[in-house]
C-alpha cells in the first residue's frame, strides 16, 4: 500500500506481481501535463475476470517506453518500441507519435527505435 501511495504522490508507477504465475502488471498514475491528459483519451476498456481494465493505445505505450529509455538509457525499451513498430507497421498513428516525440524531447529515441525496427526487418535474427 505504501508503494501505491508514494507512486500517486510522485505521479509515477508501481507494480503488482502474482508470485504463482509470474505475471507483472504496472499501474501508472497519470501525470499533470498536456501529453498525459491526452494519452488517456484513446485508451480502451477490457474485461479481466469481471473487472474493467483500461489499456493504453500502442502509440501511448511507445511514447512511455521512449521516455523510460531516455530516463534510464535503456536499449531494451528501444527494442520494445521497435517490436511494436514492426507489429503495428500499417496500423499506427505516425503523426501522433511524431508530435509527442518532438514535444517531449524524445526525437532521438524515436529515431533510434525506427532505425532498429527497419534493421531488424531487413536482417532477421538467426534461429
Amino acid at each position: 500500500m505504501d508503494a501505491a501511495l508514494e507512486a500517486r504522490r510522485r505521479e509515477s508507477l508501481f507494480n503488482i506481481i502474482d508470485r504463482e504465475t509470474g505475471w507483472k502488471i504496472d499501474l501508472i498514475f497519470r501525470k499533470s501535463r498536456s501529453f498525459s491528459k491526452e494519452e488517456f483519451d484513446p485508451r480502451r476498456v477490457v474485461n479481466l475476470e469481471g473487472f474493467p481494465l483500461y489499456i493504453a493505445s500502442a502509440e501511448d505505450v511507445i511514447i512511455a517506453k521512449l521516455e523510460w529509455s531516455q530516463l534510464g538509457h535503456s536499449q531494451r525499451q528501444i527494442e520494445d518500441v521497435a517490436t511494436i513498430v514492426r507489429i503495428r507497421r500499417d496500423a499506427r498513428d505516425e503523426s501522433y507519435l511524431e508530435k509527442w516525440a518532438s514535444a517531449l524531447g524524445l526525437a532521438d529515441e524515436w529515431s533510434r527505435a525506427k532505425r532498429s525496427a527497419r534493421l531488424n526487418e531487413d536482417h532477421p535474427r538467426a534461429t
